[in-house]
């Protein structure tokens, strides 16, 4: 059994005549965290709070059948080849047009019906606090142009800190743009609502999204809107504001534009329960966050612990690049070519207040 109190022999199959296991990482403060290659999903983050108790801060499944079952897929996932929303599942990309499964709304998410999040990756334990997943994304897979070689690589620091490496290249022009999308909940209940978590972001600007939460284009300010968390507050303040946006979502379901140099690995978020203590502080080289409150989990499936995991009950912070990039020519560009390497670093610091 894990510290989590998770049983590795729970989390073993095959998926796609691939084997699955769970994974293990340790370091000397008794930091925990257990991962599985299906998905290369975080199942459970073991942090001290404010008296040393170690706190399970991410949501999840108490099984692979579990996951494989899930109602929310992506709990500590990966998400690819591209994350977020491209608008109508529609590209063009060196003078070929390209059409994507239409996945969430009239538009693609998260890679389309077999996003990266829904396969077995190949795995490697490094060391004790090291492990690295692998995934051959072959060319035309969910429509997307170029044979895709995908990697995450997990390191777990001495000084609590969970470090994410990810990298990328191809044989083709293609669109690649990767995140983590694991739902935390810093006091441990995930039964319970998330939002009296006292959040900071480092953005000056936000995306405002049409009906179907694709980019509008030009970012807005923060500055008088909900979406002002340049100074410290709950996460519930404004989350039901009369304000156009925050309906849209039914919360917050938005890319914050990180006020930071293109390619800089920078702070990007403090997020901190008033109830444990415990502060996770992000730094990503990516140049947005989408923060997801978790406004549509359904509390209905059984996951970890016996939790059923209400709407609101956690906050996903996916360091990436902005949603429907592709088609948005004044965004970052999310395209990869054969003579380049993607490289992206996000970093969960945890301590206590």
């Amino acid at each position: 059994m894990t510290k989590s109190g998770l049983n590795p022999s729970d989390y073993t199959g095959t998926v796609d005549g691939k084997e699955v296991k769970m994974f293990v990482l340790a370091n000397k403060n008794g930091v925990e965290v257990t991962f599985i290659n299906y998905g290369a999903k975080i199942v459970s983050l073991l942090v001290p709070d404010k008296n040393g108790q170690l706190t399970d801060v991410v949501q999840g499944h108490s099984s692979l059948k579990g996951y494989l079952e899930a109602e929310e897929p992506t709990f500590g996932a990966v998400c690819g080849r591209v994350a977020n929303r491209i608008a109508k599942g529609k590209f063009t990309l060196e003078g070929a047009d390209y059409q994507l499964a239409i996945n969430n709304g009239p538009n693609s998410l998260h890679g389309g019906k077999k996003g990266f999040h829904f396969v077995a990756w190949d795995a490697e334990q490094i060391d004790s606090q090291t492990v690295k997943f692998t995934y051959l994304s072959k060319d035309g897979e969910e429509n997307y142009p170029g044979n895709l070689t995908a990697s995450v690589t997990y390191h777990l620091t001495e000084d609590n800190a969970l470090d994410t490496k990810y990298e990328a290249t191809t044989d083709k022009t293609t669109i690649v743009n990767l995140t983590n999308h694991s739902y935390f909940n810093l006091s441990g209940d995930a039964d319970k609502d998330a939002t009296d978590h006292i959040l900071v972001v480092d953005a000056k600007e936000y995306l405002p999204v049409d009906e179907t939460s694709i980019p509008l284009g030009k970012p807005a300010t923060v500055k008088g809107t909900p979406f002002d968390f340049l100074s410290p507050h709950a996460i519930g303040d404004e989350i039901n504001a009369d304000f156009d946006q925050i309906r849209i979502g039914k919360g917050y379901d938005h890319c914050f534009v990180l006020d930071k140099k293109d390619g800089e690995y920078a702070f990007a978020a403090e997020c901190t329960s008033p109830k444990t203590g415990i502060c996770m502080t992000i730094h990503t080289s990516e140049p947005g966050v989408q923060m997801y409150t978790a406004n549509w989990l359904p509390g209905v499936q059984v996951s970890k612990y016996g939790n059923k995991y209400p709407e609101r009950s956690s906050v996903c912070f996916e360091t990436q690049h902005f949603p429907d990039s592709i088609n948005q020519p004044d965004y970052p560009s999310v395209v990869l070519k054969p003579e380049e390497k993607f490289e992206s670093r996000t970093t969960f610091s945890f301590s206590v207040k």
